[in-house]
């Protein structure tokens, strides 16, 4: 027996939707599995903030405090106003998130060569080690589970989606 197809109800290849306007069944499971994706990472960036507090609390260190040592690690001594522009935060935040730091002897400020009216902040010895050390408890608390291949490609994925 065959079956009478409803022209009316036939997919769009282009669109996701059939000739009645509906979206037919391969958009429907595209869109919840894109749903589904996109609670995973909201919970696994949740998670990732929660293990946060818990990794930094042993060298009183907040999150953004950690990611200004990352950026000074990565780029070397910058004047603050350059600092602030990478973590995308004012100027004066930028200045209390190295007072912080600087009280904890992570980063020191000196007189930048070229403008002895401005001031380059740079990541001491202590800092970098600090930041190695919470580098590897972090990665294990959160991504332990992974091997490491998958590591690395959920690594890429995120650099492909973040550029």
């Amino acid at each position: 027996m065959t079956q009478d197809r409803d022209p009316a109800r036939e997919p769009d290849p282009v669109g996701g939707r059939d000739s009645a306007g509906g979206r037919d069944k391969a958009s429907e499971r595209d869109s919840a599995r894109d749903e589904t994706l996109a609670e995973a990472f909201w919970s696994v960036a949740r998670q990732l903030r929660e293990t946060s507090a818990k990794t930094l609390a042993p060298w009183d260190i907040n999150p953004s405090q950690l990611r200004a040592l990352r950026v000074l690690a990565r780029h070397g001594a910058m004047r603050l106003t350059e600092l602030s522009e990478h973590l995308h935060i004012a100027p004066r935040s930028a200045t209390e998130v190295v007072d912080a730091l600087e009280s904890r002897g992570l980063v020191r400020r000196s007189p930048d060569p070229d403008d002895r009216r401005a001031t380059l902040v740079e990541v001491t010895e202590h800092g970098l080690g600090v930041l190695e050390a919470i580098r590897g408890t972090e990665a294990g608390r959160v991504f332990g589970r992974l091997s490491q291949a998958d590591r690395s490609q959920l690594a890429r994925i995120l650099r492909q989606l973040s550029g």
